[in-house]
């Protein structure tokens, strides 16, 4: 961390919205790996018809916690119980603050007694470092931070590497590579399997909506690791997922990635902000969209809001505990998503050829956001903002674009509302920002996760489940 902090940054901003919307480190970044290999839409089409590699070594940051008090750290910190966490499970892991916001979210791995893997957005992670150092817990952390977003032709290396094999052909390809049959455990418990005479771990996933693993190890290994996972899924038409692939497959499971972290205002959170450097993701993540509120809170969100409400477990002390239980989770926004008019959606597209106008906000193909957390005013008829869209992309599988929104309570699914798309003004400076025009895009509001293959696939239980 830089000796300025993220409260130094904020107190000379003059405005934390202002600030936080001109950051001009602009779109979230999926580094190092290549942007396509044979074609986006190929590789989407994969993970529902045949099966597709997923690459996530180098994207997220991995926590390494390992002591005596590993597990109270995580209790003290997580609104999920730990009553039920045995070796060899995982978890996704939910903090929030103080006054019952979310700080973001990621993959717990307990994977000994005393040792676990938290992998996932910084946001977490600097949380979980904090409240270690703050709390003087026994317990020994290792950051592994994720891979620099342009390492110009620079040499990259993490601690491990990671992969995915999914899809409704994934099973095959695994017992393939194991050499014989592999127990399919329950969702998101951990083992090991074989590949190319090495061993690795294994986590129970499906993140496409058909069983499938997550598989890790040293990153040493990963070339090979990799080349033989190819060689083996060649015949059941697995594709590797290059990062535009990737990074809206989310839009079809219903999963928000990147929310705000709510820790930029508060005096229970300043000695954190004092914490964070000016070089952190915090310091340097930039907010994107139409949405404009009166003050950074307008941009905070629930668990309930996210999908996460099941998650709260009041069987152990937790920071934000009070907070939560002073909510009423019947007056929380919920989680939906948005089905773009593509016609709408064509027009945008259209004013790209029209020299003698602005156009409108550019639609990037397949992922269309454009800051690392993303706010579109989601307006009914008569122009009140019932919503906010936070991912934006296209689904090839769906043939349509989508958004994952939160609304409020009383909006139903198959109303017909609008997302205001592109900022207002003209733009504001961030570096992924031209100038344009906004419009306003008509959407259905659908479910969450809008896939049926996902909703009915997903027999494992989870949120995506219970939604």
């Amino acid at each position: 961390m830089s000796n300025k902090s993220l409260q130094d940054i904020l107190d000379n901003s003059g405005n934390i919205v202002d600030h936080l919307r001109n950051v001009q480190v602009g779109a979230y970044v999926y580094p190092v790996v290549a942007s396509e290999f044979t074609n986006w839409r190929n590789e989407v089409q994969a993970w529902r018809e045949t099966a597709v590699l997923f690459d996530q070594s180098h994207h997220m940051d991995n926590l390494y916690i390992k002591g005596p008090d590993a597990l109270k750290l995580i209790s003290d910190t997580a609104i999920n119980s730990v009553e039920n966490f045995p070796v060899n499970k995982a978890k996704q892991y939910v903090p929030v603050t103080p006054y019952g916001h979310v700080i973001g979210d990621g993959i717990l791995f307990r994977e000994a007694e005393d040792t676990f893997v938290y992998v996932g957005r910084s946001p977490v992670a600097n949380w979980l470092l904090f409240q270690a150092e703050k709390g003087g817990y026994n317990v020994e952390l290792t950051i592994d931070r994720r891979s620099p977003s342009r390492p110009m032709g620079k040499a990259v290396s993490r601690q491990e590497w990671r992969l995915q094999i999914q899809g409704p052909n994934a099973w095959s390809v695994i017992e393939k590579l194991h050499g014989g049959p592999l127990e399919k455990l329950k969702f998101f418990n951990m083992s090991t399997m074989n590949v190319g005479g090495k061993t690795v771990r294994t986590l129970r996933h499906g993140m496409a909506g058909a069983p499938g693993l997550e598989l890790w190890g040293p990153y040493e290994d990963y070339d090979f690791i990799r080349e033989t996972i190819l060689e083996a899924g060649a015949e059941f038409g697995l594709e590797p997922a290059g990062a535009r692939a990737y990074s809206c497959n989310t839009l079809e499971s219903g999963w928000i990635p990147s929310p705000l972290p709510a820790i930029y205002s508060g005096d229970e959170l300043e000695d954190y902000r004092r914490w964070l450097g000016a070089d952190s993701y915090e310091a340097n993540s930039a907010i994107a969209g139409s949405y404009v509120p009166d003050s950074i809170e307008g941009y905070y969100t629930t668990p309930w809001e996210l999908g996460y409400g099941s998650f709260i477990k009041h069987d152990h002390d937790f920071i934000g505990a009070d907070a939560l239980k002073a909510m009423d989770p019947a007056a929380q926004r919920k989680k939906v998503t948005l089905a773009w008019n593509g016609d709408d959606v064509a027009t945008i597209h259209a004013s790209m050829y029209q020299k003698d106008n602005l156009p409108y906000k550019f639609f990037d193909l397949p992922n269309a956001n454009y800051g690392a957390s993303n706010f579109d005013s989601v307006v009914d008829e008569s122009g009140k903002v019932v919503g906010l869209s936070m991912f934006t992309g296209y689904s090839w599988n769906e043939k349509r674009p989508l958004s994952l929104a939160i609304v409020d309570p009383d909006v139903e699914v198959g109303s017909q509302l609008q997302v205001v798309w592109g900022e207002p003004d003209g733009g504001t400076n961030k570096s992924s920002v031209e100038k344009h025009r906004q419009y306003n895009v008509g959407v259905d509001v659908s479910p969450v996760p809008y896939s049926e293959v996902v909703r009915q696939s997903y027999s494992d239980g989870g949120w995506r489940k219970n939604a």
